[in-house]
């Protein structure tokens, strides 16, 4: 069954999106805990955009992570990726899509967001809907909670 994680977003006062900034930390916390997966961007630019923010990170908090296709064989532990690829057994996604991955129920489980910008707030809520009526066990949580619930 696919578990579906919420994190709810405080005001953003930076100039990266909030939750690309917290989609790294759950990428450094999905890798420290020896759990591939993959981040889901809305295009190519977007996943480009989100590899270079995993590049700029400081060294003692690096994620091995490759585009889709690129990489070593099967991939690193963390795989961008701007479409629906087949990208092997990799059991967490990263949603930073406006809408539902059409293969959502394919992954245990999926991390996801509810940003504080009204537009992108109610992206979330009908992201939220459609994963609730696709069967997916949900759960919402403050973003600062992050580190404690990744699973492991």
């Amino acid at each position: 069954m696919t578990n579906v994680t919420f994190y709810i977003l405080e005001q953003q006062d930076n100039e990266q999106p909030q939750h690309w900034l917290l989609a790294c930390q759950l990428a450094k916390e999905c890798f420290r805990k020896k759990q591939r997966c993959i981040v889901r961007c809305a295009d190519q630019q977007s996943a480009e955009a989100f590899d270079e923010l995993l590049w700029q990170r400081p060294l003692d908090a690096f994620v091995p992570h490759n585009m889709t296709g690129e990489g070593p064989k099967g991939g690193a532990a963390v795989e961008i990726s701007w479409q629906d690829a087949n990208t092997g057994p990799r059991p967490v996604l990263i949603n930073l899509l406006d809408e539902m991955p059409n293969d959502a129920s394919r992954f245990r489980q999926i991390f996801d967001f509810v940003p504080s910008e009204e537009s992108a707030k109610q992206q979330a809520r009908e992201r939220y809907k459609h994963y609730r009526a696709a069967g997916l066990n949900m759960q919402t949580l403050p973003a600062s909670s992050i580190k404690e619930n990744i699973d492991g």
